[in-house]
């Protein structure tokens, strides 16, 4: 439990996506974060653990992230949530790269609910803020609650999401970070899209990418 969030963390694909099971233990209401394909045992821990799943959210819509969307929407009958400038992405195989970058043909049920910028997604008396933080793509977006941020691929432990894709910046990840993700407190715990968790002081302290953006 951190930030009185109870996180589970689920490696998938082929791409070793961090996906997030994210609940409120008072009230079992969660949220499934960026799945990469199918996992029985992420099934098997909501069902064991009775939790309800109030949403899937893509933290963008490329195919390692949003795998799973179509198996999860048929087991739980939930939402998916993806912010508006990756709609398109998410039912398109070629917008999301899944083609291009040879994982398979991925498309994902359409988006139920569009996010936006400092819209909020409630588990019972918890409430995670979307942060809008274009560059990786134009869409991507991360979840704050309570000293916890999903940071999706705009931030990873030393280093940042790739920009070479198209719809990818260096300049507007760099100012995303910069301005909205360097603004949370220093002991905020950063679980990223891939790779380990970190703390946005470490990241702040260490990160070459950030060191090189200041000078």
């Amino acid at each position: 439990m951190a930030g009185h969030l109870l996180i589970r963390t689920f490696t998938l694909g082929p791409l070793d996506t961090n996906c997030y099971l994210a609940a409120d233990p008072a009230s079992g209401q969660s949220i499934i974060i960026d799945p990469a394909e199918p996992s029985p045992l992420l099934v098997e821990t909501v069902r064991s653990e009775h939790f309800s799943i109030e949403g899937i959210v893509a933290t963008h819509a490329h195919g390692d992230h949003i795998g799973g969307n179509d198996a999860l929407k048929v087991e739980f009958g939930c939402p998916i949530m993806v912010h508006e400038r990756e709609a398109a992405a998410l039912t398109d195989s070629y917008l999301n790269l899944s083609t291009l970058a040879g994982i398979g043909c991925i498309e994902s049920p359409p988006a139920d609910r569009l996010l936006r910028d400092g819209d909020q997604i409630r588990l019972g008396d918890l409430s995670l803020r979307v942060i809008h933080t274009p560059g990786h793509s134009p869409g991507s977006l991360c979840l704050h609650v309570n000293g916890v941020l999903f940071s999706g691929d705009t931030l990873f432990a030393g280093g940042i999401g790739r920009t070479d894709f198209p719809g990818g910046s260096m300049e507007e990840i760099l100012d995303s970070i910069r301005t909205r993700l360097m603004a949370l407190p220093d002991d905020t715990i950063v679980y990223p899209g891939h790779g380990p968790e970190t703390t946005i002081g470490d990241e702040r302290r260490h990160n070459p990418f950030l060191q090189e953006s200041e000078t």
